[in-house]
């Protein structure tokens, strides 16, 4: 069974203004994890998209460029440049959400920082380490080795 600790100013026998302060407190605190938690989901959307538009993108492009090396389509270059166009467009996606996740994330721990100053909340918890940023982070770098594959013709797939 877990255990729950009794506020300081309930066990005291405080006020009924203290009280609701303290629970204010708390309240406010437990906010700050939600919003973390609410752009952690964020980021996970646009890992979401951006790995369709990388997939979809890489795959376009190995189809088309596959039927140009055998011969069976003579043009398809708008196809395979359709292709790269979206591993392209996935990868600057991710960059982007990496890049937004990051800069929110650093304003809301400086925001509960100070608050925490200010003695307005407790501030007992830490942020856990991302491990949607750290995903993000390996999309990206796997975003870059298609690239990599889609414009310089090199890697494993070719």
């Amino acid at each position: 069974m877990t255990q729950v600790s009794i506020p300081r100013v309930m066990a005291e026998g405080a006020s009924s203004g203290d009280i609701s302060v303290e629970l204010s407190s708390r309240r406010t605190g437990m906010s700050f994890q939600r919003t973390r938690m609410s752009a952690d989901r964020t980021l996970m959307s646009v890992i979401r998209t951006s790995l369709s538009l990388i997939g979809f993108g890489f795959t376009i492009y190995q189809f088309f460029q596959h039927l140009h090396e055998e011969n069976v389509l003579k043009g398809g270059h708008a196809a395979r440049n359709f292709g790269a166009a979206l591993v392209y467009l996935g990868v600057l996606m991710v960059l982007a959400g990496i890049g937004f996740h990051v800069q929110f994330m650093l304003a809301l721990r400086r925001q509960r920082r100070e608050m925490a100053e200010e003695g307005l909340i407790h501030a007992q918890s830490t942020f856990p380490v991302s491990y949607t940023l750290i995903v993000a982070i390996v999309l990206l770098l796997l975003g870059i080795a298609a690239i990599a594959s889609v414009s310089f013709r090199v890697g494993p797939l070719v």
